[in-house]
C-alpha cells in the first residue's frame, strides 16, 4: 500500500465538485460555457514535487517568452509573475472561437523559513519554467549551560 500525503482540502474540493455536478444534472449547465471562457483569468498550472536536493516548482507557460516572466522572493514568499500576449496581427473580430487566455498572471508560494533566496535557481526551456528551491540546512539545536547561583 502506497503512502499518500494527507491533504485536508481534498475532501472539501471533491464535495464541491459533486455538488456542482448535482446542480448541473438537475438544472442544466451554468448559463453558457462560452460566457465562462470570456471571463478568462489565466493562472498557469504548477506541479510541485520533492527531490533529493530540494523542491521543484514546474510551471507550464506555453506562449510566454522568457523575458516576460519574473520570479521574486520577498519575506519567504516566492512570487511568479508574467504576461502572455495574443498575436496582435489577428483582429478580435476575425476569431471564430478563442479559448486560450491572455494577459498577466501571478502565483505566490510560501517558502520554509530557513530557505536562502539567493540559492534558488530557475530554468526556462520549451515553455516550462522549473524553479529549484534547495533544501534548507538543518538547524542544530544550541545547548547553553546556565550557571546556577
Amino acid at each position: 500500500m502506497a503512502l499518500v500525503k494527507w491533504d485536508p482540502f481534498r475532501d472539501v474540493a471533491e464535495l464541491q465538485n459533486r455538488i456542482n455536478r448535482m446542480f448541473d444534472d438537475s438544472f442544466g449547465p451554468s448559463r453558457d460555457r462560452d460566457d465562462e471562457m470570456n471571463m478568462c483569468a489565466w493562472k498557469p498550472a504548477v506541479d510541485i514535487y520533492e527531490t533529493e536536493t530540494g523542491v521543484i516548482l514546474a510551471v507550464e507557460l506555453p506562449g510566454v517568452g522568457k523575458e516576460n516572466v519574473a520570479v521574486e522572493v520577498k519575506d519567504n514568499i516566492l512570487t511568479l509573475k508574467g504576461e502572455r500576449f495574443a498575436k496582435p496581427e489577428i483582429k478580435q473580430e476575425a476569431y471564430y472561437r478563442q479559448e486560450r487566455c491572455f494577459g498577466t498572471f501571478q502565483r505566490s508560494f510560501t517558502l520554509h523559513h530557513n530557505i536562502q533566496p539567493n540559492m534558488i535557481k530557475a530554468k526556462f526551456k520549451d515553455g516550462m519554467l522549473e524553479i529549484e528551491i534547495p533544501r534548507p540546512e538543518e538547524e542544530q539545536p544550541k545547548q547553553v549551560t546556565v550557571k546556577v547561583e
